[in-house]
């Protein structure tokens, strides 16, 4: 995976570089991974082509596709959990944030202070364990940068359990947001794109 992951690294870093470029001083959240896996699973063609990019035999590779894949995967393996069963990706973003922020910042003589965005938090302790993996990562950039970015560290509201412990999440977060579409769907168990059909 990290093999895989140092090929992505240049093509996410370059992408917050365009992105803080254009904005400037003007503030940017960025939402850590949040897709639903089955998603960058590979599909039956591409699977020779990731054996072969990875040096792994093409079993191997069908096989963890397979355990990889979900019943329900809009509800479970993702948001925060991917970052806990594979750490190495929030890693991945944090370091390629931090070091785009301070070559943007070096580049165009303004301080960029990015927000980074924990997905799917449900718990203080989920939040804590991010913010420990956040901190860590900028330990890594000041070693090699001699230097921080400001940064701010928060999340999304988006699931019941998260709003009612938000008093303890926010004693370390320095943000919230609302995800009003997962809220919806899962306090009142529907779709804001089809209830209108039958709620009123």
């Amino acid at each position: 995976r990290r093999k895989a992951l140092e090929k992505i690294f240049p093509m996410q870093k370059n992408d917050f570089v365009e992105i803080f470029t254009l904005m400037k001083e003007l503030p940017v959240t960025i939402r850590l991974l949040d897709p639903p896996l089955h998603e960058f699973l590979p599909k039956k063609e591409e699977l020779k082509e990731l054996a072969d990019m990875l040096g792994k035999d093409i079993s191997h590779i069908r096989s963890r596709s397979l355990q990889l894949e979900e019943q329900n995967p809009m509800l479970g393996h993702r948001g925060c959990r991917l970052g806990v069963t594979f750490p190495e990706i929030y890693e991945m973003q944090v370091k390629s944030i931090f070091e785009s922020s301070l070559e943007v910042s070096k580049n165009i003589n303004i301080e960029i202070k990015p927000e980074i965005m924990i997905p799917l938090i449900i718990s203080e302790k989920e939040f804590i364990y991010f913010k420990k993996l956040v901190e860590n990562t900028a330990l890594i950039i000041k070693e090699k940068y001699g230097v921080i970015p400001k940064y701010l560290l928060g999340t999304m509201v988006e699931l019941p359990r998260a709003a009612l412990n938000a008093k303890s999440i926010a004693s370390h977060a320095d943000f919230f947001s609302f995800g009003t579409n997962d809220l919806t769907q899962t306090t009142f168990g529907i779709s804001r794109d089809d209830c209108a059909k039958f709620l009123p």
